[in-house]
């Protein structure tokens, strides 16, 4: 079976706070307890309660890794979600809904955007010839070809009221699990894994489990009683699999590779979308020890501090770094915006530093829960003065936890700040991956002097590498200065001018020192065919729709091959180069408005990446919008002046 048809798109959505994201969690383990696999993305507004969301969960039975703007099933329990995605439902594809609602008028969608009213008013009135009804939406879908399947969650609520004797007032969140039940009935998916969910997200609740599973079972015969002719062309089988997988996001990867790497301490303030990683951190503070057989087990403790704001996150964990422990702070652009000052008193202090900083779109506020790669340019110039910092870009959730641990190892090895970028689309992901292998991973502490030395200690000892044997604060014998000015070998403070050259070139050998000692393999990736005349270039979070991508194309007959660049700063210029002068045609695919790593390429390397296909409206890039914008460039001549940039405008 092709790709493409194994792949089923299930969609929900609903107001902030009327548990989208807890029926998106249960449908997808449920999926993931089937043996399938899963990739998950959610939307949400930048308030609390209200504003509409949604959850896209892909499930298939090989990996996934990007969203995609069609859905074959559509479940709502509100009326804003008919309105603004019944259009996204393929024609074959499914729509549950509330039959009590068919009657609401589009003005009653108190909280939808002005923009998207109008279009909605103009679809159904001009478009269609009918009037600005929920039940006129759900006319024009099954115009279309889609099965629309009223479900009367009151109806079933009271029938479980009546059976437990519980309040009905008290069962209202149990609609959202009346959706995923009737979703998987209508995909004709067995009970037993969603079950299964059930109990592993209410662990230790067993009337909660027991309640919701006859709410499930009450679903799945309503189901089977009144749409028993009527068959979704997708459903969903559970596949056979004996490999052991996790459920996580992004920020939660990250935090498991904190944790493996070692970190003792995360500094923070709240920012979306940063903040669920440290709190995920902090849940998990307490960190279970392998101990030899016999001996009692052992714990290690992980501090997690919440400061009063973003200047002093920084400045903690730097002095936590400065003690020898392995410290991060993680943040968004406008929390980094604070940081800059306290990031070059790390830098000219030479500070193993690590800093995860979660893109969103900008400037300012901007959208504060929604996605970009805005902030590349600013990352490498962040700080005023010049002094070196690593910058590494993870592309998905498996490298998002590799990475958090090969970060510390760089920021201790090299004895500088290293930035780990990443953005909102990873941050919320959600994805089925075989847990995580540690045999490989070492943990790189550095350049130590551990003895005391003789004589005067000079922390800031001129070397060829641009490093120096490093001791910690209170160590015997490695006393040492720190300061924000300018300083000698010791630390003093110095104006002079032979020994600020010295100063200056030796902390800027760091970046020459890792770009000969990082492996390529930790620099970029290549995939598809690399003899192929078209080569796309990105970064980030890009990576699982453009390889997506690239397997429609493959199977209809294009050659691509796309360099994923992961070591942003020091960029390795010349191998790039090599790699970009083998391409007649390169695409740059980025989440930003200027495509800011083709602007760094060619200033780098003299190379000008042709065409752009970028986004910048704070959704991520999917896959089947970046399939159409790669074809449409495909079908042109290279250095076409008429197609050098494709704006992608797909979301909600």
């Amino acid at each position: 079976m092709p790709a493409e048809q194994s792949r089923l798109t299930w969609l929900i959505g609903g107001a902030q706070g009327s548990g989208v994201d807890s029926a998106a969690n249960i449908f997808a383990r449920a999926c993931a307890f089937g043996g399938l696999q899963v990739y998950a993305q959610r939307e949400y507004y930048s308030n609390i309660m209200g504003k509409h969301s949604y959850y896209q969960v892909a499930v298939a039975d090989r990996a996934l890794g990007a969203p995609r703007d069609q859905a074959d099933l559509l479940v709502s329990f509100d009326a804003e979600t008919v309105f603004l995605h019944a259009r996204q439902v393929c024609a074959s594809g499914g729509l549950i809904y509330d039959p009590k609602l068919a009657e609401t008028p589009l003005e009653r969608a108190a909280a939808m955007e002005e923009r998207a009213r109008t279009s909605l008013a103009h679809y159904l009135v001009d478009e269609q010839g009918l009037d600005e009804t929920l039940g006129s939406m759900i006319q024009a879908a099954q115009a279309r070809g889609v099965h629309c399947f009223p479900i009367p969650y009151r109806e079933l609520l009271q029938k479980l009221a009546d059976e437990t004797g519980t309040a009905l007032s008290s069962l209202k969140r149990v609609i959202n699990l009346l959706a995923v039940a009737a979703s998987c009935a209508l995909l004709q998916y067995p009970l037993e894994p969603l079950l299964r969910a059930l109990a592993a997200v209410f662990a230790g609740k067993a009337k909660v489990i027991k309640l919701n599973s006859r709410a499930c079972e009450l679903t799945y015969q309503y189901v089977a009683d009144s749409f028993a002719g009527e068959k979704l062309a997708r459903h969903l089988e559970p596949v056979e699999t004996d490999q052991l997988r996790i459920y996580l996001t992004g920020t939660e990867a990250v935090a498991l590779g904190k944790i493996a790497a070692g970190c003792s301490l995360q500094a923070y303030y709240p920012i979306s979308p940063a903040t669920d990683e440290s709190s995920y951190l902090d849940a998990h503070a307490l960190v279970p020890l392998k101990s030899p057989p016999g001996e009692p087990a052992k714990q290690a403790a992980l501090i997690v501090l919440q400061t009063e704001d973003e200047i002093a996150a920084i400045t903690a964990a730097t002095g936590a770094a400065l003690a020898g422990a392995r410290a991060a702070t993680s943040t968004s652009g406008p929390g980094f915006c604070l940081m800059t000052e306290a990031l070059g008193w790390a830098g000219i202090n030479e500070v193993p530093l690590v800093i995860s900083l979660y893109q969103r779109g900008g400037p300012s506020t901007g959208l504060p829960t929604r996605t970009e790669q805005g902030d590349l340019r600013f990352v490498l110039h962040a700080g005023h003065g010049e002094f070196p910092r690593l910058v590494l870009a993870s592309g998905d959730l498996s490298e998002c936890f590799h990475d958090a641990i090969r970060v510390f190892n760089w920021a201790e090895r090299y004895q500088t700040p290293v930035i780990h970028l990443l953005d909102k689309a990873l941050s919320s992901a959600g994805q089925t991956l075989p847990p995580f292998e540690l045999e490989g991973v070492r943990l790189d502490r550095g350049l130590r002097a551990y003895e005391a030395s003789e004589g005067e200690y000079r922390r800031f000892a001129w070397s060829e590498s641009g490093i120096s044997p490093r001791t910690v604060l209170g160590q015997a014998g490695g006393m040492f200065w720190n300061t924000g000015d300018e300083h000698d070998e010791t630390g003093h403070i110095t104006e002079d001018p032979l020994v600020r050259d010295q100063m200056m070139e030796k902390r800027a050998r760091k970046l020459q020192t890792a770009a000969q000692e990082i492996p390529e393999a930790e620099k970029f990736n290549l995939f598809g065919d690399p003899d192929a005349e078209t080569m796309i270039v990105s970064w980030g979070s890009p990576k699982g729709a453009i390889l997506e991508a690239l397997e429609v194309l493959k199977a209809e007959g294009h050659s691509l091959s796309f360099l994923q660049v992961r070591l942003l700063w020091p960029l390795p210029a010349r191998a790039l180069e090599a790699l970009l002068r083998r391409a007649k045609r390169r695409i740059a695919v980025e989440n930003n408005y200027s495509g800011q790593l083709a602007g760094l390429i060619r200033e780098q390397t003299g190379i000008k990446i042709e065409q752009l296909i970028v986004k910048y409206n704070g959704r991520p890039i999917l896959s089947d919008e970046l399939s159409e914008a790669l074809k449409a460039l495909l079908a042109t001549k290279p250095g076409d002046s008429s197609s050098q940039k494709v704006v992608l405008t797909h979301g909600i």
